[in-house]
């Protein structure tokens, strides 16, 4: 099948991933969960550096810091944050230095994707916070970004705010329309992809998509960091600018999609009981490896939803696996007592 991607066709993009991702029916899984018919969108097998979701907008955000000159890339997220790990790989394929303002410090256990981090030979720096939106972040980067370049080479910022956000929006258009492409090819008309949003990119990109290309299939953003409240207006405002880039006509309203803010737990990042258990219903059901952190969180959502008896229809449901497994391991310890039986 060739990759599909007619609706971001006059963005630039470099070759990182592996597409497209397969749609594979969850059959077992399906028994287990006691609904219609569960089909796995397989982002976690995208490639590059264990594969997700990310490697896709990277070849959006690269290709246009590369067309711009840029020699080193300078970002921030999480100490375990899944787009560090897939740029700090990207930069060593590209030859390009990498610097990853993370928010945790050095004495964190170097496993999962802190310790791929460094693998993939990007620059570790640890700032004093857990919040994305800290207004101290800002300054950081800057200050990152001014010691590259007084190494003489050009830098380019990738944080969420701005370009980066609408990119990383329009880079999941790309996936929405190769989703539309399998549904084809497979006769199937979902009822609705369920995706674990953080930033609500993917939620944004993939609604655009569906509403461009006419898709009934709803969207379901399953919270892993903020509320309800906080997110719906920044994925509207995301999908719309990324709408205008592309030079789409549709725009996204907020009923456009559903959110769903109650299975984050006592925060990001921490495990809770009802994703470790989804976490174990997905591995013994499909071979399937989620983590703690998005997937698990995703997929514990969904079968909440089944059981409060939505999405009776006879239309298959989608969860989007938006991969994430150094995140299984780097919790290990978390998920043990939840597992071991």
């Amino acid at each position: 099948m060739n990759r599909s991607d007619r609706l971001t066709a006059g963005l630039p993009r470099i070759a990182l991933a592996h597409l497209p991702t397969p749609l594979e029916a969850a059959p077992r899984l399906a028994a287990e969960l006691g609904g219609p018919p569960v089909w796995v969108k397989r982002e976690d097998l995208s490639g590059l550096a264990l594969g997700g979701n990310k490697p896709r907008q990277l070849e959006f955000l690269l290709a246009a810091a590369l067309a711009e000159g840029a020699q080193a890339i300078v970002t921030t997220a999480a100490v375990q944050s899944n787009f560090c790990r897939a740029c700090a790989a990207a930069g060593a394929r590209l030859g390009l230095a990498v610097g990853l303002l993370l928010r945790g410090n050095a004495r964190d256990d170097l496993q999962g994707n802190h310790l791929l981090d460094r693998l993939f030979g990007a620059e570790l720096r640890y700032i004093d916070t857990q919040d994305p939106y800290d207004p101290r972040i800002p300054a950081w980067l800057d200050g990152f970004v001014a010691d590259f370049e007084r190494r003489g080479l050009k830098t380019h910022v990738l944080h969420l705010p701005g370009r980066t956000g609408t990119l990383g929006a329009a880079a999941m258009v790309c996936t929405g329309e190769e989703m539309a492409l399998q549904f084809l090819q497979q006769g199937l008309v979902p009822q609705a992809v369920f995706v674990a949003a953080g930033s609500g990119l993917t939620v944004a990109g993939l609604s655009l998509a569906f509403k461009a290309l006419g898709l009934p299939s709803r969207v379901v953003g399953i919270s892993v960091q903020r509320s309800t409240s906080q997110m719906v207006p920044l994925i509207v405002e995301r999908a719309n600018s990324a709408a205008q880039l592309l030079g789409l006509t549709v725009r996204i309203e907020a009923g456009d999609f559903d959110f769903d803010d109650r299975h984050i737990g006592a925060g990001y990042g921490v495990a809770t009981r009802e994703a470790a258990e989804a976490i174990f219903l997905a591995g013994r059901s499909e071979g399937l490896v989620l983590d703690p952190v998005y997937s698990g969180k995703g997929l514990a959502g969904m079968q909440a939803q089944m059981r409060e008896g939505a999405w009776r229809g006879a239309g298959p449901l989608v969860f989007f696996h938006s991969g994430g497994a150094p995140g299984l391991f780097a919790n290990a310890g978390k998920l043990a007592p939840w597992l071991a039986g």
